[in-house]
């Protein structure tokens, strides 16, 4: 294919900087670059066959450094842009992404409670599932706790036109800054903790703490309609500490559409515990992990396994500020999942909108407080006699546990609810101190 005048000199400038020539040998294909992106078809065993050597082994994984010689970093970072983007990094001098090793010493300035990812192999497995995000561009990259930066580098080799790395520790802001003064556009590093966005309250407040509505003002990104593309994709670690809490405050952050559901639909790409990603994904009839936190979800969002991998492929930073060891045999409850958490567009509608979404919330809370309790009951609970009625219009039997209920089924109820004039508020509140007493179901 004939290249333009202007391409042709650009890479005869890079071929003089490098000192290379026509007949150079391409770069070795990685190990894990073709792994499948598919929804639900990862093996949990996908990495444990491999050779990869994880944080708690010894050995020293070959640096991902595509020359030798003393080449100027991230030439192609400072190229023109051509048609308003940033040539991709990868295509001319990739980020060096260190080796396991370097990043761990690294990753050691951590004084709190954290996992990070700093196997470039695993960083790479992140960036092939999220290649059509990337390649789309539409969405701005949140990256949570990026440490010493083994996935925004990685990101920014696979070409993603804008990271934002939200690090909460200040000890890690220099390297990411550094990193952020070599690019034009395509990285903002911000002292930020995403885990504790929106603080209840108001008034002032010293980072890592922030309004996400700060954050979203000085990174100039704005409210999108509902509908509307997914504006900016969530990507990063739960943290194991706060894990639930995370995802209860998140949840009823969307169903009013707060925090940072305010501007828009924001998908999370995280790397969740097996505990809770079973949770999340739990079927009715299965009494035991079906909760109101499944439901919930569930309702809400398109939730999809990308990817599972062992717990040991991580480094997790214990509180004593050292490496955690890392037992020879581990089970696959230990495993994270690196799931995709994308809210529906059609989640609001004129029953069932900002205003009383929390309401919903806190019905489903109720309900599953008890799963085997007959689902009439509840109903006639909050309003006698409405029970056989709504079981009806839902084609329900009156023997239909709470825990037999799907979630679509769950926002159908609310929405009946809605309608009638049997129901007031007062049924929400009738049980309030019952439910508070039960905890996060």
């Amino acid at each position: 294919m004939a290249a333009c005048g202007g391409c042709r000199f650009f890479v005869l400038t890079l071929r003089t900087l490098c000192g290379t020539s026509r007949s150079a040998a391409p770069l070795p294909l990685t190990k894990h670059s073709t792994l499948s992106t598919s929804a639900r078809t990862c093996s949990p065993d996908s990495f444990s066959s491999g050779s990869r050597k994880t944080p708690a082994q010894v050995g020293k994984p070959e640096l991902i450094t595509p020359s030798s010689g003393g080449v100027q970093r991230n030439l192609s970072a400072v190229a023109v842009p051509l048609l308003g983007q940033f040539r991709p990094l990868c295509r001319y001098d990739p980020l060096d992404l260190g080796d396991v090793d370097e990043n761990t010493q690294k990753a050691l300035a951590c004084k709190h409670l954290r996992r990070f990812i700093v196997d470039p192999s695993l960083a790479r497995i992140v960036t092939d599932h999220l290649a059509g995000d990337i390649e789309d561009g539409k969405a701005v990259i949140f990256e949570c706790n990026p440490g010493p930066g083994v996935l925004t580098r990685a990101l920014l080799n696979r070409g993603a036109q804008r990271v934002v790395a939200l690090e909460s520790e200040a000890n890690f802001l220099p390297e990411l800054q550094d990193l952020e003064s070599k690019l034009e556009g395509q990285l903002d590093v911000v002292h930020c903790d995403f885990f504790k966005l929106d603080p209840i309250g108001n008034g002032s407040m010293k980072p890592p703490a922030m309004y996400s509505e700060k954050l979203f003002s000085d990174l100039s990104i704005s409210e999108v309609p509902w509908s509307a593309d997914v504006p900016v994709k969530i990507v990063g670690i739960f943290s194991h500490r706060n894990e639930k809490s995370i995802l209860w405050k998140l949840i009823y952050n969307l169903f009013e559409r707060r925090s940072i559901f305010h501007y828009g639909r924001v998908e999370l790409i995280m790397f969740i515990t097996k505990n809770e990603y079973t949770k999340l994904v739990t079927r009715p009839k299965d009494y035991k992990n079906y909760l109101a936190f499944s439901v919930l979800w569930q309702m809400a969002c398109d939730i999809e396994l990308l990817h599972e991998e062992p717990l040991s492929s991580f480094l997790t930073i214990t509180r004593s500020n050292k490496k955690s060891t890392s037992k020879s045999t581990t089970s696959q409850s230990d495993n994270l999942c690196l799931v995709r958490i994308t809210p529906r567009e059609d989640l609001f509608n004129s029953h069932l909108t900002p205003l009383n979404g929390s309401t919903l919330v806190l019905m489903v809370k109720q309900c599953l407080a008890k799963r085997k309790r007959r689902l009439i009951e509840q109903i006639n609970s909050w309003s006698p006699g409405s029970g056989s009625e709504l079981n009806s219009k839902l084609c329900f039997l009156d023997d239909t546990m709470t825990g037999d209920v799907y979630p679509d089924e769950y926002k159908r109820l609310f929405e009946l609810m809605e309608q009638s004039g049997n129901f007031t508020e007062s049924w929400l509140y009738e049980e309030m101190l019952e439910t508070t007493h039960t905890g996060h179901a």
